[in-house]
């Protein structure tokens, strides 16, 4: 008998299957037999909404909607050719490890675990954003590449169905330490199977995820208080409804369940599969989710988890669940938000429990209104899934706040993760960056960078944006009970079908985020009545809606859905006119940060100043606005990517002394005109300093 048989023995059962050779621990033969598969579902939208009871709107299918020109086209053409490649030539290279790791569990290479324990989840990630392609463009290479890739992965399987790669490659226990994240990388596995069936027909992708998530139904099922403390970044709520979805197999549903049921379920008193200065609200595991009241702990982790038990609610419409998230969002957007949709306001902190204890807690949220801007954290990550649990709770409740929330996000503090050509990336994104002695240490910093970099070794930012890019035009419809909604605006093209079954056709045309006109086209409807909603943006006053050129009686009032009711014809038209005033923003009197600051919008979108907008060697410090500035709007197609600016003037102080408090001056102002440049394109132009809020001189 070899060392490392006996090692497995003494291990036990559990991890029995990650011991001895490659070639016995696999297996062959399919876990989904003809009868399971004619059970399937392979209908439905990003989310598979078709079945879920207790929504008020629902997802429109993969494909049906597609971006044709502007903005939104612009990104996802920039992630179909350059980003979500070049991604891929990471995660299969000697950088990203992802693809290797695969292999090497497999028996196919040699070598040990390459980067972090999460690395198996941020692989599935890219794997779904190359699906969404694929429901656009049907490049059956992009299909050819994923079956082999899919086939590896199936070689690294377990027996019992386990699959992490770092736990069997590094021959630890399985369900040692939350920390090794074997539920974020399974729960990514549920979400790319199902989207991967949804897509393409085929069950090979999805029988691994199958046959994983009954072996975890086995471990978890039982409810093991020692098991309790598991869930950290808790994808496999959301996996785990949308796996039950496509198979209907209800044990899928009711192990979601009990994984948002286990938060606050067991004392937190040290244990060993939880890092001391991990207990408690870091991992939202001090006070049962349906008791909890206000947004604690690591922002991605909260944000998984709120979103998941949205899914939840979505199949089983319990009232405690929902009222839960409600409250949950009023503090999460209304109290730790920051003006860019972003989350999660520090890298390292402190969460106070209602009994007055202080848990640490890391890449979180603080108290409300603590809202600091250099040292702000936002991941890029937590900034995404704030969109995705705003998704599900517009899907809930059928208003418009939540869609406000979902573009606030996408066009700031999301695509402010990668550059305008695609390969360069943000992990965290404060509001303010000023270089030198005086700012940052980035030298020795984990994720913060001062500039975007080519590779993050926390790479699970990059191929969560670039999966959100391509799976974006999902988002901007949903189907009411009667009808359509809209909720994001871009050119586009829409043929789907109503919850009737009938079809509806049509196109919009409009050069938003840049303009606020709107046209959308009836190419084909029923003959009966249905309605269209149409968002109204929060800081839209003053819209107007007119079908066939007259306006209509509909309320329009912003962050609500304007419904317009009608039986609608081939070739009516329907026109949006969307004021876009250039807006001086300012923070509740509680956000010490940014106490007589102003920031500047437009639109959905916030505006920045950098450096390469300013005189050689002017600090960002420096820059002053006055009250009474006249500010004006300007396309330039050529800078950035095209974007449209802010032009005006600022007032510029040259601070002269270092002290840490001084006696003021009358300071002596230089005007000097400028431009201020869209949040997420900044840091386009080389290293640079940047604000968000700038002083306002009265």
């Amino acid at each position: 008998m070899t060392m490392k048989n006996v090692c497995c023995i003494l291990l036990g059962l559990t991890v029995l299957s990650s011991c001895g050779d490659n070639q016995e621990k696999k297996q062959s033969g399919s876990v989904v037999t003809e009868e399971m598969a004619a059970n399937f579902d392979r209908s439905g939208g990003i989310l598979n909404h078709n079945d879920s009871p207790h929504l008020k709107l629902k997802s429109i299918e993969i494909g049906d909607c597609q971006w044709t020109d502007g903005f939104w086209a612009e990104k996802f053409e920039m992630a179909e050719k350059v980003m979500i490649p070049h991604m891929g030539t990471i995660f299969k290279g000697d950088i990203g490890f992802a693809y290797d790791n695969f292999k090497k569990v497999a028996g196919m290479i040699e070598g040990e675990a390459g980067g972090k324990w999460w690395h198996d989840g941020d692989f599935y990630k890219w794997m779904e954003s190359t699906m969404y392609l694929y429901a656009q463009n049907r490049n059956e290479k992009l299909m050819d590449d994923l079956d082999e890739i899919i086939e590896v992965i199936g070689k690294a399987q377990e027996p019992d169905g386990y699959l992490s790669t770092h736990v069997q490659l590094k021959g630890v226990p399985r369900w040692q330490n939350m920390h090794h994240h074997e539920l974020y990388n399974m729960g990514h596995l549920y979400t790319s199977a199902s989207i991967h069936y949804r897509v393409t027909g085929k069950t090979n992708f999805l029988e691994i995820a199958i046959k994983n998530a009954d072996y975890v139904y086995s471990v978890f099922q039982p409810r093991d208080p020692d098991m309790a403390r598991f869930g950290f970044n808790p994808s496999q709520i959301m996996g785990l409804v949308e796996l039950y979805r496509t198979t209907k197999d209800k044990k899928y549903l009711e192990l979601a369940d009990i994984f948002v049921t286990m938060r606050g379920s067991v004392p937190m008193d040290p244990h060993p599969t939880v890092n001391a200065n991990f207990l408690g609200d870091h991992n939202q595991m001090r006070t049962p989710l349906r008791e909890e009241s206000e947004a604690k702990g690591h922002a991605v982790l909260a944000n998984y988890l709120w979103a998941g038990a949205a899914d939840v609610y979505a199949e089983t419409g319990e009232q405690e669940l929902i009222d839960a998230l409600e409250r949950i969002w009023s503090s999460s957007t209304g109290k730790k938000m920051y003006l860019t949709g972003a989350q999660g306001q520090t890298h390292h902190g402190a969460s106070q429990s209602p009994s007055g204890r202080y848990d640490m807690v890391h890449e979180a949220f603080q108290e409300d209104y603590l809202m600091p801007n250099s040292t702000a954290y936002n991941e890029t990550c937590a900034n995404i899934s704030n969109a995705m649990f705003n998704y599900r709770l517009l899907a809930a409740k059928g208003e418009a706040k939540y869609a406000d929330i979902m573009e606030l996000v996408l066009y700031n503090s999301a695509l402010v993760g990668i550059s305008v050509e695609g390969k360069d990336y943000f992990y965290a994104n404060p509001l303010r960056m000023h270089q030198g002695k005086e700012g940052r240490d980035y030298e020795h910093a984990t994720t913060e960078r001062a500039e975007r970099v080519p590779y993050i070794p926390v790479f699970c930012c990059p191929p969560n944006l670039a999966r959100t890019i391509a799976k974006l035009s999902g988002w901007a419809y949903s189907k009411s009970g009667n009808g359509i909604a809209v909720n994001l605006y871009g050119g586009n093209k829409l043929n789907t079908k109503l919850a009737d079954g009938s079809t509806l056709k049509l196109k919009q045309e409009t050069n938003y985020p840049w303009s606020g006109d709107v046209k959308i086209t009836i190419e084909e409807a029923k003959e009966t009545p249905f309605e269209m909603l149409f968002r109204i943006p929060e800081w839209a006053e003053g819209t107007k809606i007119l079908v066939n050129g007259k306006e209509v009686g509909a309320d329009v009032v912003p962050s609500t859905f304007a419904k317009v009711e009608r039986i609608w014809k081939q070739g009516d038209v329907v026109t949006i006119e969307i004021p876009m005033d250039v807006n001086f923003i300012e923070g509740h009197p509680l956000i010490e940060e940014v106490r007589n600051q102003v920031a500047i919008k437009r639109g959905p979108l916030v505006y920045c100043i950098e450096s390469p907008d300013l005189p050689e060697n002017t600090k960002i410090l420096d820059v002053y606005i006055d009250k009474n500035t006249q500010l004006t709007a300007n396309h330039k197609p050529d800078l950035l990517g095209g974007v449209t600016t802010i032009d005006g003037e600022v007032l510029l102080r040259e601070t002269k002394e270092n002290k840490m408090y001084r006696k003021i001056q009358e300071p002596e102002w230089k005007q000097y005109e400028t431009s201020f440049v869209p949040y997420f394109a900044w840091s386009n132009r080389g290293r640079a300093e940047m604000t968000v809020w700038i002083p306002i001189v009265w």
